[in-house]
């Protein structure tokens, strides 16, 4: 079963790793000269099933983390994994300008990502993953679109036992009639 809804219960109590994605110094003019602060893009998980992503925005760095951080907690989603930590199926997803492509492998593969994609999924527990970010390279843009596409997953996790039985062949002859195939995403 999937669960997609935010978890809300108890957030405080559970243990989460956090990873600091990004931190951005924002300057605006305003009539007294500029005023600077710090935006924080943070990913917080339990490295099982949970994931939540979060911004924070204020004058001081550390703070900026710290409401990063509490963000992120309440935007945590849990993640329907395969047997072996992958995904059920092959996933597309455009968010804006950013898109994603989240292929399942099979177990011994690892995490082939980039920065942003590859510490989202490691913190939601999938050790067995082929992603590519196309389009957008601004990480706030490509990590809640990958947080985004993990919430389609379907719930049909049947066709996923055969992709994954299937050698990595079939990923590399295909992969590239797949991304021509889906250039628009939908």
């Amino acid at each position: 079963m999937i669960y997609n809804e935010p978890i809300v219960k108890n957030i405080a109590n559970l243990d989460f790793e956090k990873k600091i994605l990004e931190t951005k110094r924002v300057s605006k003019i305003i009539k007294g000269g500029k005023n600077t602060t710090f935006r924080t893009l943070v990913v917080v998980g339990d490295k099982i099933s949970k994931v939540g992503l979060g911004v924070g925005k204020a004058e001081d760095g550390n703070i900026s983390i710290e409401k990063a951080v509490i963000n992120a907690k309440k935007n945590i989603i849990n993640i329907c994994l395969t047997k072996t930590s992958s995904i059920p199926n092959i996933i597309f997803f455009k968010k804006k300008s950013a898109k994603i492509m989240l292929l399942p492998a099979k177990k011994g593969t690892g995490i082939v990502a980039g920065r942003a994609l590859k510490a989202i999924l490691e913190l939601a527990g999938i050790n067995n993953i082929i992603a590519k970010q196309l389009g957008s390279s601004n990480i706030l843009n490509n990590a809640s679109a990958v947080i985004e596409a993990l919430l389609k997953i379907k719930e049909n996790v049947s066709n996923s036992t055969e992709l994954l039985t299937k050698n990595n062949i079939f990923y590399k002859r295909n992969l590239k009639k797949i991304c021509y195939e889906s250039k628009s995403f939908n």
